[in-house]
C-alpha cells in the first residue's frame, strides 16, 4: 500500500521542518508532499532540505486548492491512501495511527480526526459555536455524528480522495461540512476517530478572531451547493 501525507503550508518556515521530521518519526512508512501555497518565506527550501515532495503555487489559491492538488498528486501518482494535516503543528502526527486502525475497523472511505472524542480541547466562543452548528447540521443530513466537521486531520481513501480531485468538487477556501455532506451524497463511507491536537494560540487559524462570522456564511452558501448538486458516485 502506498500512504502519502499531504501538507498544505502557506509562510510556516517556523514549523514546518519539525512537522516534517515528526511525520517521518511517526509515519515512517509514507511519503510527505508539502503544497508550497504561494509562500514567500523560506517554506519551500525548508521542506526540500527535510526530504519532504514539494509542489508550488506561483501564488495563494487557498486551503481547499492546495489540498486539491494533493489529491490530484496521489491520483496521478498511485497512491492508496492519503492523510491530510495542518503545516503549523497544531495536528499530532502520532494520531495517524488512530485514524488508520478506524478506518480498517470500520471499512471506511473517510476518517476525520476529532479532537473533541477525548474531551480536553478548548476554542474560543465564536468558533465553538461555529462548530455545534455545523455538526447539528452534518448529523441533520447524513446520520452521522460528528463532533468535529471542521477537522483537516483527515485519512482518506483512493476512491474518495480521487472523486474530491475531479474538477470542482472541492472548494478553495473552506472544505468542511460540506465536504462531509457531498461525500456523504455520493456514498462513501464516513467515521471518526480520536486525535490529538495542540491548541492554536497563533491566532493564524482561518477560522481565528472573526473569520467565523464570514465562514458561517460561506458555508451555508457551500450547504446549499452541495443540496442542489446531483447524485452520483
Amino acid at each position: 500500500m502506498k500512504n502519502l501525507v499531504i501538507v498544505p503550508a502557506l509562510n510556516e518556515e517556523t514549523t514546518i521542518g519539525r512537522v516534517i521530521a515528526e511525520i517521518k518519526h511517526n509515519i515512517p512508512f509514507s511519503d510527505i508532499l508539502v503544497i508550497n501555497d504561494g509562500s514567500t518565506d523560506r517554506t519551500r527550501a525548508i521542506a526540500l532540505q527535510e526530504g519532504a515532495l514539494v509542489v508550488n503555487h506561483p501564488f495563494n489559491l487557498g486551503y481547499g486548492a492546495a489540498l486539491q492538488t494533493g489529491f490530484r498528486f496521489a491520483t496521478k501518482k498511485g497512491y492508496d491512501y492519503a492523510i491530510t494535516m495542518d503545516a503549523d503543528g497544531q495536528h499530532i502526527s502520532s494520531s495517524a495511527a488512530s485514524l488508520m486502525e478506524t478506518l480498517k475497523q470500520y471499512d471506511a472511505d473517510v476518517v476525520i480526526g476529532s479532537r473533541f472524542v477525548g474531551g480536553g480541547y478548548r476554542m474560543g466562543v465564536i468558533r465553538k459555536i461555529g462548530v455545534a452548528l455545523f455538526s447539528l447540521v452534518a448529523k441533520a443530513y447524513t446520520g452521522i455524528n460528528i463532533t468535529d466537521p471542521t477537522s483537516g486531520f483527515q485519512l482518506i481513501n483512493r476512491n474518495a480522495f480521487s472523486y474530491l480531485a475531479e474538477g470542482d468538487n472541492y472548494p478553495l477556501d473552506y472544505p468542511d461540512v460540506n465536504i462531509i455532506m457531498a461525500l456523504h451524497k455520493r456514498k462513501f463511507k464516513i467515521v471518526e476517530a480520536p486525535v490529538v491536537m495542540k491548541e492554536d494560540v497563533s491566532g493564524k487559524s482561518m477560522h481565528s478572531g472573526f473569520r467565523p462570522l464570514l465562514y458561517v456564511l460561506k458555508m451555508f452558501l457551500a450547504i446549499v451547493m452541495v443540496l442542489l448538486r446531483g447524485k452520483g458516485r
